[in-house]
């Protein structure tokens, strides 16, 4: 008995060191590019990469994920962002300590989630306002500008949403302990 104990604290271990280092990746990832953006750029400015389909450039995104929120009075905005974000952060705590969401996959896909959430908080915290910066159209349309945070919020949800049904694997002697066949965070 004590060896499966031992063996599910150093799995606990294990598995909190791979998410926090995986929020904590991402985190730096994003800040870095962040501030290389606002060296380099005036806020409006436009560095076209690939004519005719992306572009740097430097917009301060006072909504939610892609400009939701952004049009709502000051005050409102405040109370809906901080709601959403409240909701989103206690999501991914809440998945990630999920029976079906233990398989590595899982966790570094809501690992780069709370990673992404945690810098546009701190973006937010210390600008008032998320730092976007990665500009893709097609013609005269344009996707509204996003940021690395962004981006792993959006693939980590996507690999979560998609992540095919597999028995998870456990070290755990439990009876059962690799019989979940369900989606993760389903």
């Amino acid at each position: 008995m004590t060896t499966s104990c031992c063996s599910h604290s150093r799995s606990s271990r294990c598995a909190l060191s791979l998410i926090m280092g995986v929020a904590a990746f991402t985190i730096i990832i994003d800040q870095i590019s962040k501030q290389l953006i606002l060296r380099a750029f005036r806020p409006g400015e436009v560095l076209p990469i690939i004519p005719g389909f992306f572009n740097l450039t430097l917009t301060f995104n006072p909504g939610a994920a892609f400009g939701l929120w952004s049009n709502l009075p000051a005050g409102w905005r405040e109370v809906a962002l901080g709601l959403s974000i409240a909701l989103a952060l206690g999501a991914v705590a809440f998945f990630l300590l999920q029976p079906q969401c233990q398989s590595t996959v899982a966790r570094v896909s809501l690992s780069a989630v709370l990673g992404g959430a945690i810098g546009n908080i701190i973006d937010r915290c210390t600008y008032g306002s998320v730092v976007d910066f990665l500009d893709f159209f097609v013609g005269s349309y344009h996707w509204p500008a996003f940021n690395v945070a962004d981006s792993a919020i959006f693939m980590g949800i996507m690999i979560v949403v998609f992540l095919p049904n597999r028995p998870t694997t456990s070290t755990s002697e439990e009876p059962g302990a690799n019989e979940s066949t369900k989606k993760c965070c389903e």
